[in-house]
């Protein structure tokens, strides 16, 4: 049930921030063309979205570092296994549980390294530049997103002890449509 709640916040998380992101830049790339029309420019140019790129550019640093951890959890990260699944299975799930393992050490130390910053940066008084946001909420993302993701690669090794199963993304698949209903519509299967 937490782990179902934890799974649904990550991806209405990343949703969000891609979406949020999206519409500002839409917004702003339209400010700067609508800016040069000469009826329309007196009415706008007083709009200062000088914010926006500096806000989307924090936007998808955080959907980048919870977007890795989703990854991790749903197996569509690229890897290099042809040797380690010709192994025989026993080795194959010794292969597979150390690299799980290291990259839970390697994300659960950066996590941590990231977080002694993140308390150090919230010591000052810095603010980012154009929102004057303070720095800590911005570099926060690396301590969670790096925590989040050493959480999904122990959970991952955790399933792959139980069932020598890992996560496996299917490329053909689009969430929400159903196979045979598009078969039976003439679509493709």
């Amino acid at each position: 049930m937490l782990l179902r709640l934890l799974d649904r916040f990550e991806e209405a998380l990343i949703a969000a921030l891609m979406a949020g992101a999206t519409l500002i830049i839409f917004v702003a790339v339209v400010h700067r063309y609508i800016s040069g029309v000469p009826v329309i420019q007196d009415y706008v140019l007083h709009w200062n979205l000088a914010w926006a790129q500096e806000l989307c550019i924090y936007m998808f640093v955080w959907m980048a570092k919870f977007g890795a951890a989703y990854g991790v959890r749903t197996g569509i990260h690229v890897g290099v296994d042809v040797i380690i699944n010709r192994m025989a299975p026993p080795l194959r799930a010794k292969f597979v549980l150390f690299g799980l393992g290291a990259g839970a050490l390697f994300t659960g130390v950066v996590g941590s390294l990231g977080a002694r910053f993140v308390y150090h940066i919230g010591q000052t008084e810095q603010v980012s530049a154009d929102l004057e946001m303070p720095m800590w909420i911005v570099y926060l993302a690396v301590p969670l997103g790096s925590y989040l993701m050493c959480f999904r690669f122990l959970q991952v090794a955790w399933t792959f002890i139980r069932t020598g199963e890992l996560p496996h993304h299917d490329h053909g698949h689009v969430e929400g449509i159903d196979p045979v209903e598009a078969a039976k519509e003439g679509g493709p299967a």
